[in-house]
């Protein structure tokens, strides 16, 4: 089995630097143009399944992907991206002027961030590892698409890398639409790509 995962496409909130999670701001056209690149380079691939976010942003990035293709989306509530309590909503530089010591824990000390009103590292990679061996246990096929968030990625990453929270903000960059592709293959999981952006050009 061949998992395609990726970020949705660029968002009003992403270009006024706002913080997201579990709120949502519509796709730019500039996030419409590049989901419907991605989904023109995977033309080829007979998806068996689509899983997305609840979250509109991923939703419609996956319609998008999708095409004139009839498959079914199914959205799993676990695949949101992280909650980011009261910070929601509010841009970069609000964050880093009332919560400093918070702002810096996420980017740079995540195993030391303590989230007010929001999810922790630890309860995001629980409920996404669920929801990874939820599709990779209960899914039949060989070709399944995913469609979700950075933080969920990077979560996904640390899961199957086997890294600690201190290594969760690692490279690669999440861009917008980049495609990470997992295969699946005796239970063993390995990463055969990696935040490929070549389909923007």
């Amino acid at each position: 089995m061949k998992i395609y995962i990726t970020r949705h496409g660029a968002t009003e909130w992403n270009k006024e630097g706002r913080m997201q999670g579990w709120q949502d701001s519509n796709l730019t056209e500039i996030g419409v143009n590049n989901a419907k690149k991605l989904g023109d380079s995977l033309q080829s691939v007979d998806f068996d399944y689509i899983y997305c976010s609840p979250l509109g942003r991923a939703f419609d990035t996956a319609k998008y992907i999708r095409g004139n293709k009839d498959t079914e989306i199914i959205k799993i509530e676990d695949l949101k991206e992280m909650g980011f309590g009261i910070w929601e909503g509010m841009d970069h530089e609000k964050v880093k002027e009332l919560y400093p010591t918070q702002q810096f824990n996420f980017w740079s000390k995540p195993q030391l961030y303590e989230p007010i009103d929001g999810e922790s590292f630890h309860e995001l990679i629980h409920r996404v590892k669920k929801a990874l061996y939820d599709i990779i246990n209960n899914t039949t096929g060989e070709n399944i698409l995913i469609v979700t968030h950075t933080a969920v990625i990077k979560a996904i990453y640390s899961i199957i890398k086997n890294y600690s929270i201190e290594d969760f903000w690692s490279k690669p960059f999440m861009y917008d639409t980049c495609l990470t592709v997992l295969e699946v293959e005796d239970k063993k999981i390995e990463i055969i790509l990696e935040a490929d952006i070549s389909h923007l050009d």
